[in-house]
């Protein structure tokens, strides 16, 4: 038997869901170009008011809103509302050294709790549900966000965030949670730890996992809940629409429900921008419906998906879109970080001693993401004195670090190591597996 949070709201008519879209559709719009100048200059170029918007189809008359124009106008210029109403604010890892920000009024924090709560009880979640959240607090908006959403539905959290894994291991058989969240590669690692203490299955009280923040494979799925022994679902979300809470998988495991009473998902060809119908893969996009401090208008999340024809045997109205297959961009996400080429093409930039020619690769081993990034050392600096070597190699790795928050090994080679390409430069290469059966 499937679980709600909100039955009214999660299984409104599809009638009752499009009325109360177009209600707030305008609201926003009107919200919108009242409040950031960036969307009422863009509206205005387009010679579009807000009255113009009195129906879905009339989306296409909006602009549509980039990670760029959130850069563009860093930090506060896209929030609608004073910063004395903001009472939170989230950013990104930073792509060109400065992230992205976003901000929630305490109506959004209380929107975004009830986001989270269905999506917990998407996932199995009841008020007896005792949760272990080791997805990272801090800016990043996945700790935070599954948190609040739980207290919400009173769920006991255990907010153990991430690392540390020997001791979350002992955590997860000493508190006795029912529900695991983190990303998925996490998930795995914490069942190889779990073999490596002795410690089984049968020896923890886990029956459900609510995992995302990164692409992963419906194997990986059975891999986890074989070793776990949970029920595990795909959650979807990202800081500039939300947070975590987007989206989510129900038991039928079958596409994730958007909560469409808050966001109108469209999906586009992403090089003319027009509207797909329902089955063909595309670019997602999003638009905000209820956020106060940072209203979103058509989104371009670069996350290629679908919409999922058809109902869904849960009871649930909200459409279904398919896990994410790929990107339309070279963003790639390492244990739950995005992470742009142009970000370690600034750092190496920095080093005189390295060349602007560079490769990232990217595999998992162990079960967690792992960064390798080749790098080319100029000729006049190539030398077989490892000391000199091993030192630039050192502050190249610390200064990636310090820029993406996340680990990484560098391996520094010879002149002329790394393939030269006429075209794009081929600056990834991705020997995870994650695309493979959602293409």
């Amino acid at each position: 038997m499937d679980l709600y949070w909100n039955r009214k709201a999660e299984c409104m008519s599809r009638d009752e869901l499009r009325a109360l879209q177009v209600e707030r559709l305008r609201a926003t719009v009107r919200r919108a170009y009242d409040s950031v100048p960036h969307y009422r200059k863009a509206l205005d170029e387009r010679g579009v008011r807000p009255e113009h918007i009195r129906g879905i189809d009339d989306l296409r008359l909006l602009p549509f809103t980039t990670k760029q124009d959130l850069r563009d106008n860093y930090p506060y210029g896209m929030f609608a509302v004073p910063l004395r109403e903001v009472v939170r604010v989230h950013a990104s890892s930073g792509t060109t050294g400065k992230p992205t920000v976003v901000g929630y009024t305490r109506n959004d924090v209380g929107t975004w709790a009830e986001l989270m709560a269905r999506t917990i009880g998407c996932g199995g979640g009841t008020p007896d549900t005792v949760l272990h959240n080791a997805y990272g607090y801090g800016l990043f908006t996945g700790g935070l966000g599954i948190h609040y959403g739980a207290e919400l539905m009173g769920v006991t959290v255990v907010p153990v965030s991430g690392g540390n894994t020997r001791r979350q291991v002992m955590l997860l058989k000493d508190f006795g949670p029912t529900m695991l969240a983190c990303t998925p590669s996490y998930a795995l690692h914490i069942a190889e730890v779990m073999g490596e203490l002795g410690i089984k299955k049968e020896d923890l009280r886990l029956r459900n996992a609510i995992l995302g923040a990164e692409p992963w494979t419906n194997s990986m799925r059975e891999d986890i809940e074989r070793k776990l022994g949970v029920s595990a679902v795909d959650i979807y979300g990202l800081s500039e629409v939300i947070g975590p809470g987007v989206a989510s998988e129900c038991q039928d495991k079958s596409g994730l429900h958007i909560w469409e009473d808050h966001f109108i998902p469209e999906i586009i060809d992403p090089v003319t921008g027009e509207n797909l119908p329902p089955g063909e893969k595309g670019e997602l996009v999003f638009t905000s419906l209820t956020k106060e401090a940072l209203p979103i208008i058509r989104y371009l999340t670069r996350d290629i998906s679908s919409i999922v024809p058809g109902t869904c045997t849960c009871g649930r109205t909200h459409v279904r879109m398919s896990r994410i297959s790929g990107r339309t961009d070279d963003m790639i996400i390492i244990r739950g970080v995005n992470v742009f080429p142009s970000q370690i093409e600034e750092v190496l930039l920095q080093f005189s001693e390295a060349e602007p020619h560079y490769q990232l690769v990217v595999d998992r081993q162990a079960n967690l993401d792992q960064m390798e990034i080749w790098v080319e050392v100029s000729a006049r600096f190539f030398s077989d004195q490892v000391k000199g070597l091993e030192g630039l190699r050192r502050r190249i790795e610390e200064l990636i670090e310090s820029t993406l928050g996340i680990s990484v090994r560098v391996k520094l080679v010879e002149p002329k190591t790394i393939p030269r390409s006429e075209g794009k430069a081929k600056r990834v290469v991705d020997r995870r597996e994650v695309y493979k059966e959602q293409g």
